[in-house]
């Protein structure tokens, strides 16, 4: 584990909805899941820009990946179970099979999206490095999972990840961002 890691992990454990939603995932019994995006990043970049730890953030992203069954249904039940673990939360809680994102990404996002593999392929294609981010549990020891590494996030960097994510996407999350943590640097598309 590097410095990093371990700077990221002491720092989410301050975020008290980071356990709060693995164990419900557990709970739920996902498969593949992880904690993903903007909890870790947005909640890490308040830490080092002196805000409150849950600043600007707007919802919980719980990734999973099950490709025994693609329907809607089946990804709602998953939403209902976690929900049902968790609580009441303070922000919308966004479940997604990672499995099913090549069915309805073309429609959303105007362009194709692969089947993926696993979650850790599908945090791959994220729109920026610093926010291709995830965060699992196994054996009860926590596990980061950032193909870019961690420079980015740590250093405030936002840089476009031209895996899949239209360059709208990037630009309109990096303007948001650049308002709510103005010492971030923002790499042009």
């Amino acid at each position: 584990m590097t410095p990093l890691h371990r700077r990221l992990l002491d720092i989410l454990a301050r975020q008290p909805l980071v356990d709060r939603l693995l164990d419900a995932a557990e709970a739920a019994a996902l498969p593949d899941h992880a904690l993903g995006a903007g909890l870790l990043t947005q909640t890490t970049w308040n830490h080092l820009t002196g805000q409150p730890l849950d600043a600007h953030l707007k919802d919980v992203d719980l990734i999973y990946f099950d490709d025994t069954d693609l329907s809607e249904e089946a990804e709602a039940e998953g939403t209902r179970r976690v929900a049902a673990a968790a609580g009441p939360l303070p922000l919308p809680l966004d479940v997604t099979n990672q499995a099913r994102v090549h069915l309805w990404y073309p429609q959303a996002f105007g362009r194709e999206s692969p089947p993926y593999t696993s979650t850790a392929q599908a945090i791959a294609t994220w729109p920026t490095t610093a926010s291709s981010l995830g965060l699992t549990r196994r054996a009860g020891a926590l596990h980061v999972i950032a193909p870019f590494g961690l420079e980015d996030l740590f250093g405030l960097v936002v840089r476009p990840n031209r895996a899949l994510v239209p360059q709208a996407v990037y630009e309109a999350k990096a303007a948001r961002w650049k308002r709510c943590w103005p010492a971030l640097t923002v790499v042009p598309w």
